[in-house]
């Protein structure tokens, strides 16, 4: 029997070593209850592209209790320096940290005589999901509820119904009586999203519209935080991206402002862990089994070694995924940002991205916080990020 209770107090020690992640950060990754309450206020506030401003005053009150310094450049992008210790001390290495704010939406094209509204799309949409979701229109005297319509099934011509409609054959219906209630409450270049909100799944998943890439944001600033308690050899940059579903722009300009030597952008990466997901093509990527490490031309071979060697050292767990190609996130405009960025990937895993139903597991953003506060840690001056 002592042997039975010796043997479990040495094996549940370094299990619950492996779950902390042997992290320095506080020495566990476990989402504490203000961090949970700053992703659901994140993924509660409205920010599609081109409209960013209220979720990056989310992000600015949540810097501004970590960071030694918050700004917001002309772009929008919101830009938290945590200065290393061998700051103002000569030349040092920048390190930037990126995961943008932005998601996708739409945007009022015409109001027509009876007060229904025509929209176009800001960044990409399945129509086949948007039909009949409830909608929230963010006029400039506030929002105002509405619905995504069309002909009632019964009433669709055998065309109609085998095909998949356009923009122009579908209205958001906010209960205008004519045009003139309807332009006295919106106007034309107002976003719209779907309805906003936060719920829990079974076995830590999360679902909510926007976690692409509100959750890496999230992850950003959760590092920050993280970092905040220590003492990092270099300057970091956490950056709250804009408009990056419609171009990667923030990115763009705010790396430029920056010029940092080595960078890391976090963004959703499709989970394949679906009925009929083709992982001959994508790979396989699991939600709960920790951030996906990415590999390709996009991205420098020494950052993905020390992302792996930080991952090893902390028992973070992490998934491997190639990408041939420029990776479509803010990754690929950081990179060819001045002589180059040294550039790394963090996916969080995402199932039905782009919809109003993506979901997520909280376990794989705290090891994604934690394997960035602690590749951060990792960073000393002298560090080459030339490839060999």
């Amino acid at each position: 029997m002592l042997i039975v209770i010796l043997l479990f107090v040495v094996f549940g020690q370094t299990l619950i070593q492996v779950v902390r992640g042997h992290s320095r950060c506080n020495g566990t990754i476990d989402m504490n209850e203000t961090s949970l309450n700053f992703l659901k206020t994140l993924l509660q506030t409205p920010s599609p592209s081109g409209y960013e401003a209220k979720i990056q005053k989310v992000v600015r009150e949540w810097a501004g209790k970590f960071a030694d310094e918050v700004r917001t450049d002309r772009h929008g992008n919101v830009h938290c320096v945590k200065k290393g210790s061998r700051s103002g001390q000569g030349e040092t290495q920048k390190l930037m940290l990126a995961g943008h704010c932005d998601q996708i939406a739409l945007m009022i094209q015409h109001i027509d005589e009876n007060g229904f509204l025509y929209v176009q799309p800001i960044g990409g949409w399945d129509m086949q999901i948007l039909l009949g979701q409830h909608l929230t229109v963010w006029a400039k005297d506030g929002p105002i509820n509405g619905v995504l319509s069309r002909k009632a099934p019964h009433l669709l011509t055998t065309d109609e119904r085998n095909k998949v409609p356009q923009f122009s054959d579908v209205w958001v219906d906010i209960g205008a009586k004519d045009k003139k209630e309807a332009e006295a409450l919106v106007m034309n270049g107002d976003a719209i999203t779907v309805r906003l909100g936060y719920s829990d799944l079974l076995n830590g998943l999360a679902c909510s519209p926007g976690m692409d890439d509100k959750v890496g944001v999230w992850t950003v600033m959760e590092a920050l935080r993280l970092v905040s308690e220590k003492n990092p050899n270099i300057d970091i940059h956490f950056v709250s991206t804009v408009q990056e579903e419609i171009g990667l722009r923030g990115a763009t300009t705010s790396a430029q402002g920056i010029l940092p030597q080595v960078g890391l952008a976090v963004d959703v990466t499709h989970a394949t862990d679906t009925p009929g997901t083709d992982r001959k093509n994508l790979g396989e990527v699991k939600l709960g089994a920790g951030p996906v490490i990415h590999r390709g031309p996009n991205f420098n071979s020494k950052v993905i070694d020390r992302m792996m060697d930080v991952a090893r050292d902390f028992s973070i767990p992490n998934q491997i995924r190639g990408i041939p190609k420029g990776s479509g996130t803010d990754a690929n405009a950081m990179q060819m940002v001045g002589e180059g960025v040294a550039m790394g990937l963090i996916g969080i895993p995402n199932r039905y991205m782009h919809s109003p139903v993506e979901v997520v597991s909280l376990k794989d953003l705290e090891y994604s916080a934690v394997l960035l506060a602690e590749f951060c840690l990792s960073i000393k001056p002298e560090d080459s990020w030339i490839p060999e």
